[in-house]
């Protein structure tokens, strides 16, 4: 066996191409926002994951050191994508980031429509 150590976190690149993958992914629950990202790779909760997240219409990368805070499992109820749910850090940069998604979503947070997120 092994002795436990801290696994570095993963790197996953996010490039979300319209306001409709978006919403579909984007976590106002969190206070600090958060994002699914669709995965099979086997995460926990608690993991930490660094994201680098690219929005639409916007040239920049916005790197974000998140925790796993739910995992969606392989053949989920209700079709659900399998993945994780990262919530951001309790940050500046997180929260520019935040308020950054929620202002290109607009009226689009108020929707009813169905997202991967809870």
């Amino acid at each position: 066996m092994n002795s436990p150590s801290t696994p570095r976190p993963s790197v996953v690149q996010l490039a979300i191409k319209e306001k409709g993958a978006l919403y579909a992914a984007y976590i106002p629950l969190f206070a600090e926002g958060g994002m699914f990202i669709p995965t099979a790779r086997d995460y926990r909760l608690g993991d930490d994951v660094y994201v680098l997240l690219s929005l639409p219409d916007d040239p920049q990368r916005y790197p974000i050191a998140g925790r796993v805070a739910w995992v969606t499992p392989p053949h989920a109820a209700g079709n659900r994508t399998q993945g994780v749910g990262i919530q951001f850090p309790r940050d500046e940069k997180s929260r520019l980031l935040k308020i950054k998604i929620e202002e290109m979503l607009g009226s689009h947070l108020a929707s009813e429509r169905p997202t991967q997120t809870i």
